[in-house]
């Protein structure tokens, strides 16, 4: 019999209730393996959207902790992004080299199908079109599948250009121009979205200096782009106009802030500052942040067009929104006296608010209506 007097370690009430999350799923399925969990932070604005990570987590606690910072995450992206739409996550327990198969996607496709729409998932970390197709086999709520059932293909473009979009916006605001032409960027990380990225700042005749531990992404960007290469410890101290994290996260941190030389830190890397501090430290340097959850949004706004039937010159005029959207998040940081990181918050939770008493507005006039039944 289980024992039923022992404390509990995690208190998961008391936690969605300081972050006020609506709901946790648990989902399980013995026969393929599947050990997941689904986050709702917030379907103010609409339903949950958030992709799918499969990680090797330490124990479940650590996993439960990852999808709900996930989660909220993605409720202030898409806030941030003018979508319609709520913040989700989810996390599959496994390793992703040796626990994926048709099984354990199709058993997570019938758990999202079982929250009829209030949660829609996507590819993330370890996961795969592949993996989504078999997701979607079971389920319509899922986005970034194979173009032949009407997706939007590869993200890391549209997401790159965002990123570009976001970047001139910060140089309008901090240079009293957005050309960068002649500019120095200093690019961490060569993948597939900075790749991209570097092409956008070299045909408008920025100054590339990069780094990335992968040998044949350096000499592609150094090849196309005339990059500079630099080892990726010096990549802080670069002298340059921009510094663009494209890589891992939580790289503006105590032992960065110090080496950077640039004016403006703005980079597809998700999760940059280490500590919301950072941001301050950033503020009291006089360098120019472009939050993350913003300028890296290009990414959601793309997979989430496809939920209308995917047009990629509409999806295309959202993503050019980012400059918009970040002149917004500077115009607030002015405003209120704030860093920019805490100003990009604001912004996300004003849209959240405002949707929210409009929302119990109507819902007032409508119980009235009825003669308050």
């Amino acid at each position: 019999m289980m024992e039923t007097n022992m404390e509990p370690r995690f208190r998961i009430f008391d936690v969605l209730q300081a972050e006020d999350y609506e709901q946790i799923v648990f989902c399980q399925d013995q026969a393929s393996g599947l050990k997941a969990i689904i986050a709702i932070h917030d379907t103010t604005l609409g339903p949950a959207l958030g992709g799918l990570r499969m990680w090797n987590y330490a124990s479940e606690e650590e996993a439960l902790t990852d999808v709900l910072r996930l989660a909220k995450g993605m409720t202030y992206k898409n806030a941030a992004a003018g979508l319609n739409l709520g913040g989700g996550k989810a996390v599959i327990i496994g390793n992703a080299k040796t626990d994926k198969s048709e099984a354990l996607f199709r058993a997570f496709g019938r758990y999202v199908q079982s929250l009829s729409g209030r949660y829609i998932t996507a590819e993330d970390v370890n996961t795969s079109v592949a993996d989504m197709d078999f997701i979607h086999m079971e389920t319509d709520y899922v986005t970034g599948v194979s173009p032949a059932f009407g997706s939007s293909g590869n993200p890391s473009p549209v997401t790159a250009y965002g990123v570009y979009r976001g970047m001139k916006a910060a140089a309008k605001w901090k240079f009293g121009s957005d050309s960068l032409a002649g500019k120095t960027v200093a690019v961490q990380g060569v993948g597939n979205v900075a790749y991209n990225l570097c092409r956008h700042l070299h045909e408008e005749g920025a100054h590339l200096v990069v780094t990335d531990i992968n040998e044949e992404a350096l000499k592609r960007a150094e090849t196309d782009f005339g990059a500079t290469v630099v080892k990726p410890d010096e990549i802080y101290a670069v002298d340059c106009d921009i510094f663009a994290p494209c890589a891992l996260g939580a790289i503006i941190n105590d032992k960065t802030i110090p080496l950077l030389k640039a004016q403006i830190v703005a980079g597809a890397a998700n999760n940059q500052l280490a500590e919301d501090r950072h941001g301050d430290v950033l503020e009291e340097r006089g360098i120019l942040y472009a939050p993350d959850f913003v300028i890296n949004a290009g990414g959601v706004i793309n997979v989430a067009d496809e939920l209308e039937g995917y047009n990629r010159e509409r999806a295309m005029k959202k993503v050019e929104l980012i400059y918009d959207n970040m002149q917004r998040v500077f115009e607030i940081a002015e405003r209120d006296g704030v860093p920019t990181h805490v100003a990009a918050e604001k912004m996300a939770e004003e849209r959240i608010q405002m949707m929210s008493r409009s929302r119990s507005q109507f819902l007032k006039v409508e119980k009235s209506l009825l003669g308050g039944r």
